[in-house]
């Protein structure tokens, strides 16, 4: 049970990290969401909760990378979920030192505070990008670490500073790997929406390889397994994959999406949405045994199901999507 825990959620303005939140206050939990700073002070997806749930939210704006602000940020709560992170893969061919500095000494900060403020448990947001593409099926926690790109690199990186606190100085900490999440709020920087917002307003969809697969897990799931792994019982120092374990291509993706939003249009590759062909992570898929078996997991959304509520949300909110535009 969260209800009456003190939870701090770092980035809690994105697109997991806004769900978190929503759900967390629904259960009664005390959240703090730590947002990045900006001038605007905007505070992102956390905008969409409803009025009534957004009184008793704590919300401090500042930066993940400043180690007495995070020290701030932890003290007195019970329970932190760390989901702060810079994650756009191509930009990490743009300017991999700050995802070091974000997702390396981010997490650095994050899990000195809570070792020395002595919260309950961690929670570190790691990725499926961090296996590279599938060497085998499915993909368990045991598989190879591969840092096919900057934004990989800096994931494993700091994966590996969650599993050293913890060897080190028995600090509470349980990583989890969400393999692709999607849903609504979801950015255009993502396949799914980059996908819809052009099905809605285009006569052609634009995208890199259509050849990719990828495990699709809706974020209503994969927010119950954030919470899970927040009150479960003994399980510091372990690594859980969060996936469904099944795997589709991009191209059959957007071939599902035309089909549920009634339309057909023509799929077009654009050399200047691919990856390098080294760092392109041919498959993604998940084994969940161990999600099933430490926090009584699964997934329970089916993928179309996921699909509609994001086409629905996408729809009604057309004005925040530049349809066509690469978001980097």
């Amino acid at each position: 049970m969260v209800e009456g825990k003190r939870i701090l959620v770092t980035g809690a303005a994105g697109f997991i990290g806004s769900h978190l939140v929503e759900e967390l206050l629904e259960r009664g939990a005390i959240v703090r969401a730590l947002v990045h700073y900006n001038s605007a002070s905007s505070v992102g997806n956390l905008a969409y909760l409803r009025t009534a749930q957004q009184w008793p939210l704590d919300i401090v704006a500042g930066n993940i990378e400043d180690s007495d602000f995070v020290l701030r940020a932890v003290e007195g709560m019970d329970i932190v979920l760390h989901l702060a992170a810079l994650i756009g893969i191509p930009y990490s061919y743009v300017a991999p030192r700050s995802y070091v500095r974000t997702n390396v000494e981010g997490t650095l900060n994050i899990l000195e505070a809570v070792r020395r403020l002595g919260a309950r448990r961690v929670v570190h947001t790691s990725t499926s990008e961090v296996y590279g593409t599938a060497r085998r099926e499915p993909m368990d926690e045991n598989h190879p670490l591969q840092g096919q790109s900057p934004y990989a690199a800096s994931k494993i990186g700091a994966d590996k500073l969650a599993e050293s606190y913890y060897r080190s100085f028995g600090t509470p900490v349980v990583t989890l790997r969400p393999f692709n999440t999607f849903g609504p709020r979801q950015s255009a920087r993502a396949v799914i929406p980059t996908i819809i917002t052009q099905a809605l307003e285009r006569q052609e969809i634009t995208l890199g390889s259509l050849d990719p697969q990828r495990d699709l897990t809706y974020v209503g799931d994969t927010v119950d397994g954030f919470i899970r792994a927040a009150i479960r019982r003994g399980i510091e120092g372990e690594t859980i994959n969060l996936g469904t374990g099944e795997t589709h291509s991009i191209g059959a993706i957007a071939a599902r999406i035309l089909s549920l939003i009634g339309t057909n249009k023509i799929l077009r590759c654009d050399p200047g949405r691919m990856r390098p062909a080294t760092s392109e992570v041919g498959k993604l898929v998940s084994d969940n045994r161990k999600a099933r078996q430490l926090l009584g997991w699964q997934p329970c959304t089916s993928l179309d199901d996921g699909l509609q509520q994001t086409i629905a949300f996408i729809h009604q909110h057309r004005a925040t999507y530049r349809a066509g535009s690469y978001a980097v």
